[in-house]
């Protein structure tokens, strides 16, 4: 086989990404990169430290920017990720060698925002996804056709479609793929070959893309999936698994809960205050315990509803409430505000979780000091 060129810029197929810097005040949300490139360059200008090839940051940087914290000429650097530190320094350190990394946990703990940062610090480009689904096929992992070009012209270079893969793998980046145990076991597969050889066989042009230094790969998977499609021992072997937890304690998961709701909140331009601390604190609660079957003293056993219950979801269930305090409020996050989305956040099945739901107002929330005017939104709700 001959190597495929790597020359990226002579392929009419792409494109240059316009979703630059300058186009920020249009864009609803903006890559980890865009956003917080005056992190990235502060980062850089203070980096004397080993840079792996083809990395815009050495590990020691890219975990400052993923953790936070501040650097020697004062500059602050905000938390992306709030938990153990150990979590991210044993992901950075895989994408130093030659294993891929899989990050794994139950839905809500941050695997695709921690995947998309680690790119944009290593790579400076955190564009490069592969959506898993059902639907997902080979090609997708792969490359394509356009068709036109093919039938006009043959096979060739030119008539072929990169994928976010390919375009890793020639450019040296992180290549994304999100819900890796959602995509078809047989289109799975496709990847073994690529995270062992570092090498993508074209054999319709008789040639192969070879990996540049800098190539890997961040999978996510969500372990309430298991048994959808596992995926194969031998693939397994490619990836070094990291779990990412739900927040050991509440004080982690308010502090994660309010950030992400701040920051939303200025994304969206909400005219609203931020949440008050015991208004985020009750939701927090709430979700905690409902997914411990237990309260916070540890002195009543509850049962706990189907759904997971993760920070995700506590942070969109703040974060409607303050838009409804914003356009049909007073600005400011009350009771009446959160109890619908605390509703529909808990009740996933209207049979099982109801039964749960009102179990918990009743003996948990409705006894609780201070707690009258949600138990009093919620029951009207329900």
């Amino acid at each position: 086989m001959t190597e495929v060129n790597k020359n990226t810029k002579t392929r009419t197929s792409r494109k240059k990404n316009n979703n630059s810097p300058n186009n920020s005040k249009t864009l609803l949300r903006e890559h980890a990169e865009h956003h917080f490139s005056e992190e990235l360059e502060e980062l850089s200008k203070i980096d004397n430290r080993h840079r792996p090839p083809n990395w815009q940051l050495s590990p020691w940087a890219v975990t400052t920017y993923l953790l936070g914290g501040k650097l020697d000429n004062g500059f602050e650097v905000s938390p992306k990720y709030i938990g153990d530190r150990r979590i991210i320094e044993i992901a950075v350190a895989t994408l130093t060698t030659d294993r891929a990394l899989l990050l794994i946990g139950v839905p809500g703990t941050a695997k695709s925002w921690v995947s998309e940062h680690l790119s944009a610090a290593i790579s400076g480009d955190s564009k490069l996804l592969i959506q898993g689904t059902a639907g997902t096929s080979e090609e997708a992992i792969r490359y394509g056709w356009n068709y036109a070009r093919l039938l006009a012209d043959g096979p060739s270079m030119d008539a072929l479609v990169p994928s976010p893969l390919m375009r890793a793998m020639e450019d040296g980046k992180i290549a994304r793929v999100e819900e890796l145990t959602r995509i078809p076991a047989d289109v799975q597969d496709t990847l073994i070959t690529i995270l062992s050889e570092k090498t993508l066989p074209v054999p319709e042009l008789n040639s192969q893309v070879q990996a540049n230094k800098g190539f890997s790969v961040i999978a996510t998977a969500n372990d309430r999936d298991k048994g959808v499609n596992d995926l194969s021992s031998a693939l397994k072997r490619r990836f070094n698994t990291v779990v990412l937890p739900l927040p050991k304690t509440i004080e982690k998961e308010i502090e994660i809960v309010q950030r992400r709701v701040e920051s939303l909140g200025r994304a969206l331009e909400l005219p609203a205050e931020p949440p008050a601390l015991e208004e985020v604190r009750r939701i927090v609660t709430v979700f905690r315990e409902l997914r411990s079957g237990v309260t916070e003293d540890g002195k009543t056993k509850i049962k706990s509803p189907s759904g997971t219950l993760s920070t995700a979801e506590a942070i969109s269930v703040v974060n409607s409430g303050m838009a409804l305090a914003a356009h049909f409020g007073d600005g400011i996050l009350s009771a009446g505000d959160v109890a619908s989305g605390l509703v529909g956040a808990v009740i996933k099945d209207p049979v099982q979780d109801s039964v749960v739901w009102k179990e918990y107002l009743e003996t948990v929330v409705k006894e609780r000091e201070g707690w009258k005017d949600l138990y009093g939104a919620c029951r009207e709700v329900s």
